[in-house]
């Protein structure tokens, strides 16, 4: 006659079988070096806090860093009692980025799009009024470089990315609070 063995040893069995399937990651847990990695600068989570004066040499009207690298829009206020972070879209290459120093000339709610003369030849793309196709979403604000702008987008899947063809864009609820805190004649840099 065949006897079972007592359910405590089958339960000892079990957990060993678990024990053994989870060893391996418990020992690479415990042999990772204590040094920190350097950081990924490609995503939300590599936003650090920026100082103005860094890249102005007074806030003026305000202030708007573009980082083109960490994928964030850094603001200040005239009086620097307000600092915000916003992560962004940013252009797809080097060539299609500009860099340096402008500032915002002019602000739409609900913006219609005209695409460049090299856009409609590389993509076919006319003109489209506001609405939830356009790709300035529902806020822009020209800077006083041609056919450069910080703006919506109503595709969120391009935050964090590259992948406009010039522009800054933001999610369009942070494009909505932006667009009311900065005033006209407000200083940009995108680095």
């Amino acid at each position: 006659m065949m006897t079972r063995p007592p359910l405590h040893t089958r339960r000892h069995v079990l957990i060993g079988g678990v024990l053994s399937l989870a060893a391996p990651q418990l020992l690479q847990a415990q042999t990772l070096p204590e040094e920190p990695q350097a950081p990924v600068r490609h995503n939300v989570s590599s936003f650090s806090s920026q100082d103005w004066r860094d890249h102005f040499d007074d806030l003026g009207k305000g202030a708007i860093l573009c980082d083109t690298i960490s994928r964030a829009l850094h603001y200040w206020s005239a009086d620097e009692s307000d600092y915000r972070v916003y992560p962004t879209s940013v252009p797809r290459s080097d060539e299609l980025t500009k860099r340096g120093y402008t500032k915002i000339v002019r602000k739409r709610v609900g913006p219609d799009w005209t695409p460049t003369a090299s856009q409609k030849e590389r993509f076919g793309w006319t003109y489209m009024p506001p609405g939830p196709d356009n790709p300035l979403g529902t806020h822009a604000m020209y800077l006083d470089w041609p056919a450069y702008l910080i703006h919506g987008t109503h595709d969120t899947r391009k935050i964090g990315r590259q992948s406009s063809d010039g522009c800054i864009g933001l999610f369009n609820s942070a494009i909505a609070e932006l667009f009311e805190i900065t005033p006209i004649g407000t200083q940009v840099r995108v680095i």
